[in-house]
Order: structure tokens, then C-alpha cells, then sequence
């Protein structure tokens, strides 16, 4: 029978583990913009190994910088209302956007087992600056009238973003380990729809996956992978509403001693139902992109806690109506010690 365990000769990295945490920026928004309420790259290298019980606490600072053109970028425009739906307009457009965030996650996980395994809530805020902009052939309403010029839209906001509240149960079997998660999007952040940049999302949304991760404290050798859908609501201010989400996060490491690891990380993101409610000039609009790149991380002692620093990076390319580019994310955590096992134990790595 599988059960969790409380003391394992590989606990030295699970404070790498908070990294995963359920927090969305709204530079990944709804797919109503080419965009999602799933950040691609959240979840990554020790996605599903049980951590320390108690409170533990993250801080992300996450970067990206994307690029767009044709119907993803006229999306963003008719999200803002600058044509209307029913106009032939010309998809000649330019879409730009960079994101400067960062998201904070504090957890708790419980010592009591639930169904063999170990529970943790997580509830993370956002808080960064958002900027986005918009060239090439723009097309203005003002009643029945309807005017096309070449120009240039561009703003920024500096404000707070949803609430992201996040359950996950984990089991350890040896060297297997598995997650199962549900999470959500609590709409509460700064949004307008009418403004290019938020960072709040405007609507709420619903995501269930698991992962599995595999860990061999022998060969120091990792592999993760989690996966997803998001079902998101209809957001009230424009009455549109995405279609259903698939994405896939995965890590491979290798341990090249008791504290640090390098490896690599990598997503794949799939729109899988139409959205409702998009302007019909832009047609059946589903979303995709693939992204890949190196990490490396770093476990450490705080007092009588334990710290964790990691930085990742992905490339993104194979996208379809999103926006695309490229993406950083420099992660600290802090969790409890883990206790010192009864009985010695073989470490993870020996130097």
C-alpha cells in the first residue's frame, strides 16, 4: 500500500517543491486576448515531492516580454473596444507586451494525512507592473461610423492583481510521487476592460491536474511532470467567455550535490474548446504555444530553516493566436527543517 512518508533520505530538496505555486499574472490571461488564466512554466522540477508540514512562504519575481501580430493582436484591440465586431477590419497589427510581477505564496501544510498523503492550501497574491502596446492599421467605432488609420496605442499600470487560493494532496512511494491539485482564480485584482495592461483578470477560473515526480536518492536524478485543465468563467464586463484549457509543465534534474541541481524545464500550452463571444472577424480562436529552457537550483539552511533559490528561463515557439516571446522566474522559498530521520539514512548526494 502506498503511504506517505514523513522522513525521507531525500528531504533535503523538497523546500524546492513551494516553488509550484498557483500564481497567475495577468500577462497570461484569459484566452479572450490569446491569452490564460494558467501561467506556462508554473509547475516544474519536484513539482509533486511531499515538503516539511507547517508554514512555508515563496516570493517569485517573474519577467516576460511577448510579441504578437495579425488576429492575437486584434484581439487585444477588440477586447478594448476599438472596433466593432461586426467590421471587416484589417488584422494588420502589431501587439507588444512585457510584465514585470511579483507574486507572493504563503502555505501551510498539514501533518495529519489525508487519504495516505499530505495536504497543503496555498494562497497567492500578485502585485508588478504590466505594460502593452499596439501598432499598425487601427480601427476606431463612433456610432455608426467607422474610420482605419496607421498608429499606435500603448499603456502601463503598476497595481495589484487576484487572489489565487491552491489545494494539493501528495503521496511518496520510494522513489515515485504523485499530486493531485485543484485551483482557482478569485477576481479581485486591478481590471478595466477597456485599458490595454491589467493585472487583474476580470473573471474567475476553475483548474484541476496532477503530477508525478520521480527521485532517486542513489543517482541524484529527477523528473517532473504536471498537468491541467482551466474551465473559465464568462467575464461580466465584455460577456466572453474561454474555451477550456490543456497545459502540460515538466522538469528534469540531476543532484550535483546535496544542494544544488541543474537541469532543464519546459511546457506545453493547448486551447481545446472554442471560446464564445470573439469578434467574427477572428474566427474559431484557440491558443497554443510550446516553451523550453535551462534551470538551476540552490537548497540552503536559514537559521534553523531551510531556504531555496532557483532561477529558470523559457523560450516560447509554435504559438498560434498568443501572444509569445520569452519568460524568466527567480524563485526564494522558505520552509521549516526537515527533521532529522530516527534512523541515519543515506543522503541524497555525498560530497
Amino acid at each position: 500500500m502506498m503511504k506517505f512518508q514523513g522522513s525521507t533520505c531525500w528531504r533535503i530538496a523538497v523546500v524546492a517543491a513551494t516553488a509550484a505555486l498557483a500564481c497567475t499574472p495577468e500577462e497570461s490571461r484569459a484566452d479572450e486576448s490569446g491569452l490564460s488564466f494558467w501561467l506556462p512554466g508554473l509547475y516544474g522540477s519536484l513539482a509533486a515531492t511531499p515538503t516539511t508540514p507547517g508554514w512555508s512562504a515563496a516570493a517569485i519575481y517573474y519577467h516576460a516580454t511577448v510579441n504578437a501580430s495579425g488576429a492575437a493582436a486584434a484581439a487585444r484591440e477588440a477586447q478594448i473596444g476599438r472596433f466593432s465586431p461586426t467590421v471587416n477590419v484589417n488584422l494588420n497589427l502589431a501587439l507588444s507586451g512585457q510584465g514585470d510581477l511579483m507574486l507572493i505564496a504563503p502555505t501551510y501544510t498539514f501533518a495529519t494525512p489525508v487519504f495516505g498523503g499530505q495536504l497543503s492550501a496555498t494562497m497567492a497574491g500578485i502585485y508588478g507592473r504590466n505594460s502593452a502596446s499596439l501598432a499598425g492599421t487601427l480601427t476606431a467605432t463612433a456610432g455608426p461610423l467607422v474610420t482605419t488609420r496607421q498608429g499606435f496605442l500603448e499603456d502601463a499600470l503598476v497595481s495589484y492583481g487576484d487572489l489565487y487560493p491552491t489545494l494539493k494532496l501528495k503521496w511518496n512511494s520510494g522513489v515515485n510521487n504523485y499530486m493531485v491539485y485543484a485551483a482557482g482564480d478569485i477576481p479581485v485584482g486591478d481590471y478595466n476592460p477597456n485599458r490595454l495592461s491589467n493585472v487583474g483578470m476580470g473573471h474567475g477560473a476553475i483548474d484541476l491536474g496532477g503530477g508525478y515526480t520521480y527521485l532517486n536518492p542513489a543517482t541524484g536524478v529527477e523528473l517532473s511532470g504536471v498537468a491541467g485543465f482551466t474551465y473559465n468563467f464568462k467575464n461580466p464586463d465584455t460577456q466572453y467567455q474561454s474555451g477550456v484549457d490543456f497545459h502540460f509543465d515538466w522538469g528534469v534534474s540531476k543532484f550535483l550535490s546535496k544542494e544544488v541541481f541543474v537541469g532543464f524545464v519546459g511546457y506545453a500550452y493547448q486551447q481545446v474548446t472554442h471560446d464564445f463571444g470573439q469578434p467574427e472577424v477572428l474566427g474559431a480562436f484557440r491558443s497554443r504555444v510550446l516553451g523550453v529552457g535551462p534551470q538551476v537550483g540552490y537548497v540552503f539552511p536559514v537559521a534553523d530553516m531551510q531556504g531555496y533559490l532557483g532561477v529558470k528561463a523559457y523560450g516560447e515557439f509554435a504559438q498560434s493566436n498568443r501572444p509569445a516571446g520569452w519568460n524568466t522566474w527567480l524563485t526564494f522559498s522558505i520552509s521549516e527543517a526537515a527533521p532529522k530521520a530516527v534512523t541515519p539514512t543515506k543522503h541524497l548526494l555525498t560530497k
